[in-house]
Order: structure tokens, then sequence, then C-alpha cells
């Protein structure tokens, strides 16, 4: 329900609002605009020179107007007297058909044409480092196996909790926080909405867990591989489809936990998951995650092949329980709106073709993986991931030529410039060649 920001700022005392938008690298635009002009901010925009930030524009380009979702204005808990509020793009009165919160409240709303509301939730992981990012802030955390370590999260409990309390303030429901499988690693959960609101919250997590990082000293990376003895960070989706309050993915006579109309959904996911993976993993780093030798740990807990499972953590899919699966593939710097409007962009073209997923596999893929003859793999770097999504009709069709053109120029000239960076690695094995 749309709300007036200027009573917002009245009712909750703000001085201030962010008005922010994610550019297409998943990164956060903001201005500062005191309360006294919101009401201007919130008929007009605010002005930003889009070719600042990471979207495919020019310096002769129009300003590009971020107008704020006024219904999805958050107090921030860590500084009370401001608010930030996702905004959609617009320029020359017209919607920006790449910026990422505008392409998927499209994909919400072709969804609600078909009668359906998709709910997910994420599970976002992140280290926390030193203050300069060079090293694990705890000098006591190196134990092998660190999962679940009570010991070291107690360590970095005013961290967690005050990020929590903000959580349980917010009205989120968070309900677990852990230490994760690397050294430094945490993850913390909360309740699966409607997928914009997810979106919004999974942006605004980020922000929030920097944040009161930096509040205590420290520094927080969503980077999916930090260090190259350790586990990445994951960003595993859980997802449902509902209708009339009903969940449509359960079917309590499955014998795979999903329906019929679910596994349609599943298998557009599996068919299209090699050319969204460029959306889901954005980085050349990303790449030494899903393609990782074995962690310090035992196991990299990442896919690199295209399969589907049970309630088994060594495959891309896997489904927990009946009515809902999780996409174990995306990592810690997926772009948070288009994360959601790729894994739905894939499973409407599964819905639409009634695609059928193939066999489920109840084999333990990092030991026995090599095995199986002819399935997918996902691609090997980020060139090949962009050269998959350049030429996925399907991605093309539900997210945009505008979007996926601008992202896989930017990015690709991202693969080049990483490219042309002269490594220590390279020079130690050729340097007498």
């Amino acid at each position: 329900m749309s709300v007036n920001l200027k009573s917002f700022a009245d009712e909750h005392k703000i001085k201030y609002f962010m008005i922010s938008f994610t550019d297409l690298f998943g990164s956060q635009r903001a201005k500062i605009v005191p309360a006294q002009a919101i009401s201007e901010m919130e008929k007009n925009g605010a002005g930003f020179a889009g070719f600042a930030s990471w979207l495919d524009m020019s310096p002769a380009d129009s300003d590009m107007l971020a107008i704020p979702d006024s219904g999805a204005a958050v107090k921030l808990p860590w500084k009370p007297d401001v608010a930030w509020v996702p905004a959609y793009c617009y320029m020359d009165g017209s919607s920006v058909e790449q910026a990422p919160r505008n392409i998927l409240k499209q994909l919400v709303e072709r969804a609600r044409a078909l009668g359906i509301e998709i709910k997910t939730g994420v599970e976002a992981e992140f280290f926390l480092l030193s203050e300069d990012g060079s090293a694990i802030s705890d000098d006591y955390d190196y134990a092998e196996k660190p999962c679940y370590d009570q010991q070291t999260i107690m360590r970095r409990f005013d961290v967690i909790a005050e990020i929590c309390d903000y959580m349980l303030s917010l009205g989120w429901n968070p309900y677990q926080n852990d230490h994760e499988d690397a050294n430094g690693q945490f993850e913390m959960n909360w309740e699966y909405d409607d997928l914009m609101k997810t979106a919004d919250r999974h942006s605004f997590f980020k922000f929030m867990v920097k944040s009161v990082a930096e509040k205590h000293g420290l520094r927080a990376t969503f980077m999916p591989k930090p260090f190259p003895h350790l586990t990445g960070n994951g960003c595993h989706l859980h997802l449902s489809v509902w209708q009339n309050g009903n969940n449509l993915f359960e079917d309590s006579k499955s014998v795979d936990g999903l329906s019929d109309y679910g596994l349609n959904f599943l298998a557009g996911v599996l068919k299209n998951a090699p050319s969204m993976t460029a959306l889901t993993n954005p980085t050349v780093n990303s790449y030494k995650r899903i393609n990782a030798p074995v962690t310090k740990s035992g196991a990299t807990w990442s896919p690199n092949t295209v399969t589907w499972t049970g309630n088994n953590r060594t495959h891309m899919v896997r489904i927990p329980d009946n009515g809902r699966f999780e996409l174990r593939l995306a990592d810690g710097a997926v772009n948070p709106y288009l994360l959601q409007a790729a894994v739905v962009a894939a499973g409407l073209d599964g819905i639409e073709k009634k695609l059928l997923p193939g066999k489920k596999l109840d084999i333990n893929m990092y030991e026995e993986g090599h095995k199986l003859k002819g399935v997918k793999k996902l691609p090997l770097n980020l060139l090949d991931a962009l050269r998959l999504l350049k030429n996925s009709k399907v991605m093309r069709g539900y997210l945009g030529d505008e979007m996926i053109d601008g992202f896989c120029k930017l990015k690709e000239k991202e693969w080049n410039d990483y490219s042309a960076f002269l490594s220590d690695w390279e020079k130690k094995t050729t340097l007498d060649v």
C-alpha cells in the first residue's frame, strides 16, 4: 500500500531519506534527501547521471529519475532519523528497461496476469573480516570444520545479535543465525515472502550487514570466493508459487516433493541454468566458487553441474521438503533483483512449455558426479557464461534486450580488464618457458 513519505517522516521522526536504486552490477546508489524536500522527490524523482553507475548509458543521456517506492520505505534501525527507500528508475518519461528493480516489477506483473504469486527466501552468506579486509577478523577461528561452532559465533555475538535485533524490529521474522562452513563466515535467515519484498530485504540486508560491521570496526564481504582454501559465499534461493492462498508446488502424493506444476517450473530452471549463470554468478571471482577444488572443510557446497535431487546438498537444486525447492547456484555477488528475475523467467518458461525436469538423482555429486554421462555443466568462467546469456532467447524474452545487451557489454569489459591483468601465478609458471 502506498505511503506518503512526508507523513512517514512525521510519524517516524525521519530527518533524511536515502533514495536508492540498484544498478546492473548490484551496486547500491543513493541520494540523501532532507525530509522537507521529500514530497518533490516523491512526485518527480531524484536525478542521477546513469553513466556514473553501472548502467549502459552515456554522459549525453538525460537525467535518470529515481522515483521512490514509498510503500517500501525502511527506517534505519541503527540510525533512526534516516529512512532507506528503494526506487523505480525513469528517463524522459519512460521506465528504464535495464534497471533491475523495474525488470523485477514487470515480472511480478506478468506472474500476476497468470493469477499466481511467487514467494522466495534467500540465504545470504558473508564473511566478517579485519577492517582493511585482508584477513578473517577472529584470530581463533581456524578450525578445520568451523560450521555451527558455538564458541566462535559467540565471539561475534555482538555483531550477529545486533543485526538480528534489527531484523526483528523490522518485522522480517528472522529465525536462525549460524557460523557457516568457512572460517569467519556467517549466515542469517529470515522468513520468505513475496519476491519483490525478498529482493528489497536482500538488498537492504547487505547494506545493513556492512554498516553494522563497520560500526564494530570490521568489514563484511559477500564476495563469492575471498579465500582460495575456504568455502565461498553462496546465496541459496528457496521458491514456491501460490494462488489464492494455496501452494501450487505442494502435492502430498508426489514422490518427488513437487506437484506437476512445480516440476514444470523446476524444469525451466534446469533448462535455463547455464544461460542465467552470468546473472546468478556475475563476477570473475564467482567461477572460483562454483568450479572450486575441495576446500579446507572437505566440501565446496557449490554446484558445477545441472542436476536436481531430494534432500541432498551436493546438487544444484534440492527439494528439502514438499512444496518448495532450493536453488544452490547463486553467490554473494548476485544482484538481489536480477536473481529473482532470472529464476522466475526460467521457471515461467518451464510452465509455458510444460517442460519436464528429467531424472532425479540421489547420488553424492562430489564423489560420483564424474560418472554421469550427458548432463549439462555450468559455465567454467564469466566469458562463457556471458556468451550463453547473450544468446538466450528465453532470458531476452523475459528480461528484455536492453538489459541483456547492457549487462553483457559492461561485463565483457570487466572480463577484458581481468584478462589484461598480469598475475604472479603467470610469472611463476611461465617466466622460464
